[in-house]
């Protein structure tokens, strides 16, 4: 009976002695059956390595390996060009509904702060006026008639001064802006006929709104142009907007060469048109440049101004005068 108690003490006793032993530090190393995992011959990150001439362990892989699901040959899908190295014309993608609102959930995050809400190019940052390039509207003729695969690698590989998203957007995304951008073009360029059948709107009274809008705009510019045109026009003026568009990312005033041609000595002077013919870089001519600048493409410069249609005449008059200051033929 006696055996018993102390058999049941020491049942109770030893586990709470072992179990007070956890977390104890040991001194010496634990017993390892197998030692083949602990002391491998390998080399440690960043480790010198002797056997090769640059002493580096960690090696570079061999040129021209991809890794596994990274190959991308497709390149309409990849790059949004053909095997010509051409724009392709459609989305190489099925564009469904759910696809669709995915573009524009895409658009209104990375797009709208330049493109505006509806791809006015009246985003926010132009609006306030940051000093960028303004951002083209996807409602003119221009950028209606390119192909998705422009619209793609611009999103891509960024033109002007957009940079590009590439490392943001990823592929199928920027295919779904696409779809989008697309979508808002159509919305706003639909033909009258089609709205007469599709739609349940009364084209006359929009005609009539618009028309009192555009007599508004008028009178306020008439307003204007008896008060002096909006503001004095001078060459100081003229340099301060063409700061503020960032007019000088594409023009140089000491005649080196930029994305476009050079402001220095342009007034006055015989101009060379991409169909070969000529024009003099007169006030008509740069006004035309500045709210038109797809009408006379100079030679050798590619057709990447978007228009300054925005601006008033006296900011016009003022740019065309700091041109002129900048010309030995100027008056």
């Amino acid at each position: 009976m006696k055996v018993s108690k102390y058999l049941l003490f020491a049942a109770v006793a030893l586990p709470l002695v072992l179990s007070s032993c956890r977390g104890e530090k040991f001194n010496s190393q634990p017993v390892h059956p197998n030692l083949n995992m602990d002391q491998q011959r390998r080399f440690e990150p960043q480790e010198q390595n002797e056997f090769f001439a640059d002493n580096r362990a960690m090696r570079q892989p061999v040129d021209g390996t991809v890794a596994r699901g990274h190959l991308k040959q497709d390149k309409a899908y990849y790059q949004g060009i053909n095997q010509d190295s051409s724009f392709v014309e459609e989305i190489p993608v099925e564009v469904t509904k759910s696809f669709l609102y995915r573009g524009k959930d895409r658009f209104e995050v990375y797009c709208t702060p330049c493109h505006g809400i509806t791809g006015d190019g009246n985003g926010i940052v132009m609006a306030n006026n940051y000093g960028y390039v303004p951002a083209p509207s996807f409602h003119i003729d221009r950028l209606r008639n390119v192909s998705d695969g422009y619209i793609y690698s611009a999103i891509a590989n960024g033109i002007r001064n957009m940079p590009s998203y590439a490392t943001q957007i990823p592929v199928k995304d920027r295919w779904a802006i696409v779809s989008y951008v697309r979508a808002l073009q159509h919305s706003q360029n639909v033909p009258e006929e089609e709205m007469r059948k599709e739609y349940d709107v009364n084209l006359a009274t929009l005609q009539e709104d618009y028309q009192d809008k555009m007599a508004a705009q008028q009178a306020k510019e008439g307003k204007q142009a008896a008060s002096g045109g909006g503001g004095e026009v001078s060459v100081e003026r003229g340099k301060t907007i063409a700061a503020n568009n960032a007019c000088n990312t594409c023009h140089s005033t000491d005649g080196s060469r930029l994305v476009g041609p050079t402001w220095k000595n342009l007034y006055g002077h015989e101009v060379e048109l991409e169909d070969g013919s000529t024009v003099t870089a007169d006030e008509e001519y740069i006004k035309e440049s500045i709210q038109n600048p797809s009408a006379k493409v100079v030679k050798g410069f590619p057709p990447s101004m978007v228009p300054y249609d925005g601006l008033s005449d006296s900011e016009i008059n003022s740019l065309i005068a700091y041109i002129k200051s900048l010309s030995e033929n100027a008056e």
